[in-house]
C-alpha cells in the first residue's frame, strides 16, 4: 500500500507480527531528492535511511535488521544495541534504579546490574506504538504514540508519548517528541540510531566527528554520573575540532543553552556530512553496534563494536538524583517537548 501526493510517496508494508493482533508495519517516507526514511511501529524504530550520493547511488547510513524477530531478539544480546529505537521513559542510567520525588523514593526496575538503563526491562524501545497520522506531500511525516501506564517499570503517572518523524526537501530528518503525564514524573526521551556514513559493512573509525561541547559529565567505573562536570580541554574528550571517531566512547557531552548544533559526522570517502541539531542540554555519544556474531545486520553485515556511532540528544543521565543537573521532572498538566534534527549534505 502507498500514499501518493505530488512527487512524494509513503510506502507501507508488513514487517512482521508482534502478537496475533499487533502487526508491525514499515513506513517509508521519500522526498523529491530520492532520500528515503523507513520507520516501524515497534519501538518507533528507524530501520533505514537511504541518502543519495549522486543521481545513481544511495547509501543506507543507519544500522538495523531486516526482520522484526531480529529486533526483538537483539534485546537479549549481552549488550542490547537499541538500534534506531525511541528510548524512554528515561534514556541513560539512573543510579541504583531509584530517585527521590517529593520526599518519597521512587523504585525502578534494574536492568543494568544494580542500575536502571534506557527505560528498564521493557522500555519504550520494545513496545508497540500506535500510528496516529501519516502525511505525504513535500514534507512527508509519520506520528506515532505510546501510552505508558502508571507504575510501568516503576515510573509514576500514565505518560502519553508521541514522536513525529519528518523528511524535508533539504534532506533533514526532524525528530519531534511530545509527552504529558497524569502525575508528576520524570522523562528523558531520545532517538537511538547508529550512523555510519559509509554503509553497513565498514567500521566507523575512518570517519571524523566534531562535538561542539566544552564540558562532559564525570562518571564512575559503572558509567554513573558523579555530579561533577569537567572541561574537555586537554582531555581525550576534546572533539571541538574534527577528529577520527574513537574506537570506544560512551560519554555525555554538555551543550550550551540555545546552542542548537551538537555534533557533525563526516565521511571523506563518500563526501557526505551529517549535522546533529537539538534543543536538548546534552548529547550522549556512543560507538558500538556489536551483535556478538549472533544476529546478522542488514545485507548480512557482521556488526561489531565499531560499526556505528550514536548521538543520543537528551537530558543528563541520572538527572533526578543531582540537583545541579537540568530539571528532568514533568509536572502533571505540563507538556514535554524535544526536537532533534539530523541534516545531511554533500561536502
Amino acid at each position: 500500500m502507498s500514499l501518493t501526493s505530488a512527487d512524494t510517496i509513503v510506502d507501507i508494508k508488513s514487517f512482521g507480527l508482534l502478537t496475533s493482533i499487533n502487526e508491525v508495519l514499515c513506513y517509508t517516507l521519500k522526498n523529491k531528492n530520492g532520500m528515503e526514511l523507513s520507520v516501524i511501529n515497534y519501538g518507533a524504530t528507524i530501520t533505514s535511511l537511504k541518502v543519495p550520493l549522486n543521481d545513481a547511488e544511495k547509501i543506507d547510513v543507519v544500522l538495523g535488521f531486516e526482520n522484526l524477530d531480529d529486533y526483538i531478539h537483539s534485546y537479549s544480546l549481552p549488550s542490547a544495541p537499541y538500534f534506531g529505537a525511541v528510548v524512554g521513559r528515561y534514556a541513560g542510567r539512573i543510579n541504583k534504579g531509584q530517585f527521590p520525588l517529593y520526599g518519597k523514593e521512587i523504585i525502578l526496575t534494574k536492568n543494568h546490574g544494580n542500575h536502571h538503563l534506557h527505560g528498564g526491562v521493557s522500555g519504550f524501545s520494545q513496545q508497540f506504538w500506535k500510528v496516529k497520522k501519516i502525511n505525504g506531500g513535500d514534507y512527508p511525516s509519520i506520528k506515532l504514540e505510546y501510552v505508558s501506564h502508571n507504575e510501568e517499570e516503576g515510573f509514576p503517572g500514565m505518560l502519553v508519548a508521541e514522536v513525529t518523524y519528518m523528511l524535508t526537501e533539504s534532506n533533514q530528518v526532524i525528530v519531534d517528541f511530545h509527552a504529558y503525564s497524569t502525575e508528576d514524573t520524570v522523562i528523558n526521551l531520545t532517538q537511538h540510531t547508529y550512523f555510519n556514513l559509509e554503509g553497513q559493512h565498514t567500521s566507523i573509525k575512518n570517519q571524523e566527528v566534531t562535538i561542539y561541547a566544552n564540558a562532559f559529565l564525570d562518571t564512575t567505573a559503572e558509567n554513573i554520573p558523579t555530579g561533577e562536570i569537567k572541561r574537555v580541554d586537554q582531555t581525550e574528550f576534546d572533539f571541538t575540532n574534527a577528529k577520527k571517531v574513537p574506537s570506544e566512547i560512551d560519554h555525555t557531552f554538555v551543550l550550551e543553552k540555545n546552542q542548537k548544533v551538537a555534533a557533525v559526522l563526516e565521511s571523506q570517502k563518500n563526501k557526505l556530512k551529517m549535522t546533529v541539531l537539538t534543543d536538548q542540554p546534552a548529547v550522549h555519544v556512543y560507538v558500538g553496534g556489536d551483535c556478538f556474531g549472533e544476529l546478522p545486520g542488514k545485507n548480512n553485515a557482521a556488526y561489531h563494536s565499531q560499526s556505528g556511532i550514536c548521538f543520543e540528544t537528551q537530558n543528563y543521565p541520572d538527572a533526578p538524583n543531582h540537583e545541579n543537573f537540568p530539571n528532568s521532572f514533568l509536572k502533571k498538566g505540563n507538556r514535554y517537548h524535544h526536537q532533534t534534527i539530523f541534516a545531511f549534505e554533500k561536502i
